[in-house]
């Protein structure tokens, strides 16, 4: 399985649509499925909630995907790494690619965006840069590798992350983490 993390916006979904449909792999996102089962949206449900509610349902939806068997390419939420159990779930399920952007980068992607609910606030960038120190550490050290999302098509994301799978040959260590740019 190739599990693809990052933050809001370094495209996780778009990347892993491509990515299954040029391996020809099935694909799954886990926030469509954390929908899927709630009922509601997840600015919904994290709104009536909270975070930590919504982080238990991510938590086993992770679960029960990792444990699927039918899955090529897994794309996931951007909060997902922080709960050690997701990241230790994520290495033993496969492959880890972390897709990498500065968060001014993404401000400029999500500028329109209204359906984060971890971006709705006064200033979208600085909660951005907030983001990226807080999980970059987590990002680097679940990824088996990592890929500068800045700057690139969907195109040349895919091909550079279907390099480094060939490189690597199959699932590697958080531990040795090679950026790839």
């Amino acid at each position: 399985m190739i599990l693809l993390v990052g933050l809001p916006g370094s495209g996780k979904s778009t990347v892993g649509r491509q990515l299954a449909r040029r391996l020809e792999l099935p694909f799954v996102d886990t926030d469509t499925v954390i929908e899927r089962r709630l009922g509601c949206s997840i600015r919904d449900y994290f709104a009536e909630h909270g975070e930590a509610a919504f982080r238990d349902v991510e938590q086993s939806v992770l679960d029960e995907l990792c444990s699927a068997s039918d899955i090529g390419v897994l794309a996931t939420g951007g909060g997902i790494v922080l709960r050690e159990a997701n990241r230790s779930r994520m290495r033993a399920a496969g492959t880890v690619v972390y897709l990498r952007s500065t968060p001014e980068e993404l401000a400029r992607r999500l500028r329109h965006d209204t359906q984060r609910p971890l971006l709705q606030g006064v200033d979208p960038l600085q909660r951005l840069r907030e983001l990226y120190a807080a999980r970059d550490p987590l990002y680097r050290d679940v990824a088996s590798f990592a890929i500068d999302s800045a700057r690139r098509s969907v195109s040349m994301m895919v091909g550079t992350v279907v390099m480094q799978l060939e490189l690597s040959s199959g699932p590697t260590s958080g531990s040795d983490t090679a950026a790839a740019s």
